[in-house]
């Protein structure tokens, strides 16, 4: 398993140029990078072995700089808030969008092939998550009343670290390096049966690698709930989200 020393750098793109989720090998079960993932033991990481993953370069060139000048005016209007309805988020602001530019739609209808299965596509409203340099997301299960089987994110700006955690065993995670441009993906026992949260910066470490966290933007994508889905088995359920036009208002573990 992957095990960075120092301070994190952005690795180069590879030399063909080519960006993770295009071509053949898009869909739910395509490969990811498993440099990106580390666990607390190797029965963890089977287990979440294709239910918690990143892929690198997910963005093609200039693509995040689309998303930036198409986003930046509506979240520019906006304050940082420093709580949160359900009390899921510090140092936020964001939206639900549902109307993007070509370039865009170009990027979510990647997402939607790369990560979601047969028949449960996202829903059309893509939150818009802003964090501040000194935000972060605290741990949570996303409500099955609002979200589905599947939750997928881009994330722009700053490196981050997301650490899932089992809500019945806590000595039991997995951490996900998310880099500028990358899509993360969870779903099944990683969705319902871990919280999933963004380490804030003094807590931003993977391995014995420092992730300096800048600020952070995030594009993520739910599917929509499903009559049969499982109750999560955690007590820290929450739905983080907002609208276009006006928003409502167990401890980590140690770093290994």
């Amino acid at each position: 398993m992957h095990r960075a020393g120092g301070l994190w750098r952005r690795r180069r793109r590879p030399g063909n140029g080519a960006a993770l989720g295009t071509g053949p090998g898009t869909g739910p079960g395509a490969e990811a990078d498993p440099g990106l993932v580390r666990a607390s033991s190797p029965e963890v990481e089977r287990r979440l072995r294709g239910l918690a993953s990143v892929r690198r370069d997910f963005l093609k060139p200039g693509e995040a700089a689309e998303l930036l000048r198409e986003l930046e005016p509506v979240l520019g209007r906006r304050p940082y808030q420093f709580d949160h309805w359900d009390g899921a988020i510090c140092g936020y602001r964001e939206t639900e969008r549902g109307r993007w530019g070509g370039a865009a739609r170009a990027v979510l209808g990647r997402v939607a092939a790369a990560a979601f299965p047969p028949g449960r596509p996202p829903l059309p409203l893509v939150h818009v998550l802003d964090l501040h340099p000194r935000g972060h997301v605290r741990p949570h299960v996303d409500s099955v009343k609002f979200c589905g089987c599947t939750i997928a994110g881009v994330s722009l700006l700053s490196p981050s670290v997301m650490r899932l955690v089992s809500c019945r065993a806590p000595g039991q995670w997995l951490e996900l390096l998310l880099e500028p441009g990358s899509l993360y993906v969870l779903r099944g026992a990683a969705r319902y049966d871990f919280t999933h949260e963004i380490l804030r910066d003094e807590e931003s470490f993977f391995g014995g690698c420092r992730v300096p966290r800048g600020r952070r933007l995030a594009l993520i994508c739910r599917n929509a709930p499903h009559d049969t889905t499982p109750e999560p088995v955690g007590d820290s359920s929450a739905f983080i989200g907002g609208t276009e036009t006006e928003l409502s208002p167990p401890q980590p573990p140690n770093k290994q």
